[in-house]
Order: structure tokens, then sequence, then C-alpha cells
């Protein structure tokens, strides 16, 4: 008699927090990106450096530059239909300024964040 191996339950990665929002500020540019942790891969990204936008912008680097990143991903991952991300926030970032900016420009999208 065969005895067959054990059924062990599937990866929690996959189902937990698979999209992940990661923003990062320089003194000229902000940018935020969703990630999808299981495949670590860019789901869908958005930049004040792209030409499109830059020119639609006064300042590319202020927090009003940072709702509309907010806005434009929101857009991007609601085509993508991507309804939900986790917020991974740095040590030295707060939920403050350009960071509430951009999160709260997705809610208002219409994007749950877990």
């Amino acid at each position: 008699m065969v005895i067959p191996p054990p059924v062990r339950p599937p990866r929690v990665t996959q189902f937990l927090k698979p999209y992940v929002l990661k923003m990062h500020f320089t003194n000229k540019y902000v940018n935020a990106q969703v990630t999808h942790s299981p495949t670590a891969t860019v789901a869908s990204a958005a930049s004040s450096q792209e030409k499109a936008l830059r020119s639609t912008m006064e300042n590319t680097r202020d927090v009003a530059a940072a709702a509309k990143i907010g806005k434009i991903l929101g857009e991007r991952l609601l085509l993508k239909d991507i309804p939900a991300v986790t917020v991974f926030l740095n040590r030295n970032q707060k939920y403050h300024g350009k960071v509430k900016a951009v999160i709260d420009s997705l809610r208002e999208v219409g994007i749950k964040i877990i």
C-alpha cells in the first residue's frame, strides 16, 4: 500500500498581500510603483519624470505632484483590474506630506488600501 505525501497548504504570500505600493521621493522627482510580490514584477508605475506628465505639472517634486502621481497610478491600477494594494513604508517615511498625498489620491480614485 502506497501512502500519499501530505497535502501542504498553499503559499501564504500568494493570497495575503500580493500587490505592494512602494514610493520613492528625490529632491527633483516623485516615483510610485506597485509590485506583485509572488512574482516580483512591477504591476504598474507612475513618475513625475515621464515626459507627458512633466509638461502638465508646475513642479515635479511638491505635494501637488505627489497627489497627481497617486491619481495617475490609481487610474492605471484600475485599468489592470487591481482593486487593492498594501502600502510599504520605509523606516524614515511617515504618513505625512507627500506620502499622505499619494495614498489619499489612490483612495479617491477607488483603490482600497490594505
